[in-house]
């Protein structure tokens, strides 16, 4: 009798919902896929948000400076264990056809005068990383492009090869014209659709739901689930995404993709850097069919 008293004496719940509820899943990815539109997030961004006075460059939102005194936090990191740094920002090129086709074009934007070029034969084997600066082709030591970092993918017994280009958003659009006109690359090979902004438009519209202090209505799709949103990031900071993010050229047999944001990319400073890493990845087993 007690326990059917307390049930009905129930208090009617409160419309505006807790910090919890409002903070679930479902609500927090669809506004972080509309708050990221016009500045993309890194993969870290919500530690950095925390911690670091945000600033919007380059089409990111990165961290600029700590909130905190931890400098002398950092400099003990890096002296004495481990700093991480997050590089996902630098814009990724990549590069694939013959071996001889590629290293004839690169020669061009490239001298021996300034230190090793792409024929370097340690990075050539794809072992090391190399840097480099690159110049508007046939033009050096004028119209300097910028400086950029690059690695081989190691050879698998055939003439192809691939090669990723490591470049600064502020410099991609320049070499990345550049690159396609040494390679005669002007035919798009692969086009971004519009089914991503479709389901951003859809995303748009769970916001606008999340925002209402009002009750909120539960998401479901055309089988009557539950729908969660699924965090999406069109193109990236230095890219339309209406614009096609791979070309190939019918003379040169080159193709050139624009990989930002689709690789990770993280710096490593201290003494313990190796064995952290030699603790945290695990040697893939092969599988051979």
């Amino acid at each position: 009798k007690q326990a059917e008293k307390a049930v009905h004496q129930k208090k009617e719940q409160s419309k505006t919902k807790c910090r919890k509820a409002r903070r679930r899943h479902i609500n927090l990815v669809a506004e972080f896929n509309h708050r990221q539109r016009k500045n993309i997030w890194l993969e870290t961004h919500i530690w950095h948000a925390k911690r670091f006075h945000m600033v919007k460059k380059w089409g990111y939102c990165l961290g600029n400076s700590p909130t905190e005194k931890s400098y002398r936090a950092c400099y003990r990191a890096m002296t004495k264990q481990c700093l991480l740094q997050d590089l996902s920002y630098y814009c990724c090129l990549e590069l694939k056809g013959k071996e001889n086709e590629l290293l004839k074009q690169l020669a061009r934007i490239c001298s021996i005068d300034t230190g090793l070029t792409f024929q370097e034969a340690s990075c050539l084997s794809g072992r090391f990383e190399g840097s480099l600066n690159l110049y508007r082709a046939d033009r050096y030591p004028e119209d300097m492009l910028g400086p950029v970092t690059f690695i081989w993918r190691p050879r698998d017994g055939s003439e192809n090869r691939q090669l990723w280009i490591w470049v600064h958003p502020a410099l991609k659009q320049d070499i990345l014209k550049e690159l396609k006109a040494i390679f005669q690359c002007s035919e798009p090979e692969e086009i971004c659709i519009s089914e991503p902004v479709t389901a951003s438009v859809q995303e748009e519209k769970q916001v606008e739901v999340v925002t209402s202090l009002g009750n909120k209505r539960k998401k479901e799709d055309k089988e009557g689930e539950k729908a969660v949103p699924v965090k999406k990031i069109i193109g990236d900071g230095t890219r339309d995404p209406f614009q096609s993010y791979s070309w190939i050229s019918r003379t040169t047999g080159v193709a050139i993709s624009d990989r930002s944001m689709e690789i990770l990319r993280y710096r490593l400073i201290g003494p313990l850097s190796h064995s952290i890493l030699t603790e945290t990845l695990k040697a893939a087993s092969v599988q051979t069919v």
